[in-house]
């Protein structure tokens, strides 16, 4: 079984620009979210869980293409506030992470890979 608490502070660790962390199943449901201490959140509880829930239904629609096109690595989407960032853990979850807008994404991305996480 997964240490999600462990996989999350391995992840804050790899960059100060991360905002919040969320870890859940191929079905949103949400097995560990946190946000970084001192960081105020941008969106209400129910607009976070939507938010969510149209990440993982994004995937889900992706991964329809997967044997044409390969598995997914990560979606970024950039606002003006936030980065976000979508990626497979291990076979069977999902990382959501925000990030601040000024991120380096691919330094976050190469870190969260470069930890071998499953």
């Amino acid at each position: 079984m997964m240490d999600y608490k462990q996989i999350y502070e391995k992840i804050m660790n790899t960059d100060p620009n991360i905002r919040l962390i969320t870890i859940c199943d191929p079905n949103g449901k949400i097995m560990y979210s946190s946000h970084k201490e001192g960081v105020k959140n941008l969106l209400t509880q129910d607009e976070s869980k939507r938010s969510l829930e149209l990440a993982v239904n994004s995937w889900k629609t992706r991964s329809q293409l997967e044997p044409k096109i390969g598995k997914g690595r990560y979606v970024l989407a950039e606002y003006e506030k936030i980065k976000r960032i979508t990626m497979p853990l291990a076979d069977n979850y999902l990382l959501y992470i925000t990030t601040e807008v000024g991120a380096d994404h691919s330094k976050i991305i190469n870190g969260v890979r470069e930890l071998n996480l499953q």
